[in-house]
């Protein structure tokens, strides 16, 4: 798989340098340059033409909001100290994927990571056109078929998911009750919810007679 190209754009260069750091960690990612001016980053841009700019709000010559203004073709994380609700609003306005306020972990910078690298895949895997239901997804919309049915638990149906998940092979429903220590019955209804909607598939596996047995598979 082909790496997400990041630019780090920072004024403060142990910050840039940080930050940089931090992509790094995340698999996937790679930092192909840093910036620390607004016009710096736009030249960068020009230069490597990354997929993603991590872009701070407070730059010496120009705001980040004027770079990100600028900007044509990449995705854009804004980092940045800037609370404020105009800053934010302008920014989401602007088509920021992202908004993520100083001082934060690694941790939470690699989750925003992961999240927009989940949505290049999702695009991806689509195709030329989407369904309502895929791009209800990629901006994280509910649809009536994801509310759960009268008589589930969302934290039940997370134990569910979970176990199927970390499976990493295809279960029955007596299989995956015994694993998250449900009855039969509750591990059916949960996994035919979550095929429904689209976290898992029903592989049927056919014997030498009779009805073939139904086997779940987390497809995410």
């Amino acid at each position: 798989m082909t790496e997400i190209r990041v630019l780090v754009v920072d004024d403060d260069f142990m910050v840039a340098r940080i930050h940089g750091g931090y992509v790094a960690r995340v698999p996937g990612f790679e930092v192909v340059a840093t910036a620390h001016s607004g016009a710096d980053a736009l030249a960068a841009v020009a230069r490597h033409r990354p997929d993603l700019v991590l872009l701070d709000i407070y730059l010496p010559d120009m705001s980040g909001l004027e770079v990100l203004k600028a900007l044509d073709d990449v995705d854009v994380l804004v980092i940045s100290a800037a609370r404020d609700v105009p800053t934010v609003r302008e920014a989401m306005r602007r088509g920021a994927v992202n908004y993520l306020i100083k001082p934060f972990t690694a941790t939470a910078l690699a989750e925003r990571l992961q999240q927009y690298a989940e949505t290049r895949r999702q695009l991806t895997a689509i195709g030329p056109e989407a369904r309502q239901d895929e791009v209800d997804r990629l901006f994280g919309t509910p649809s009536p078929a994801s509310a759960l049915p009268k008589g589930l638990s969302p934290a039940t149906c997370s134990l569910v998911a979970d176990t199927l998940r970390e499976a990493g092979r295809d279960l029955s429903a007596a299989e995956a009750a015994e694993l998250a220590g449900l009855s039969r019955v509750s591990a059916r209804r949960y996994l035919e919810f979550l095929c429904v909607t689209g976290r898992a598939e029903l592989r049927p596996r056919y014997g030498t007679a009779g009805r073939p047995e139904h086997r779940y598979r987390w497809i995410g």
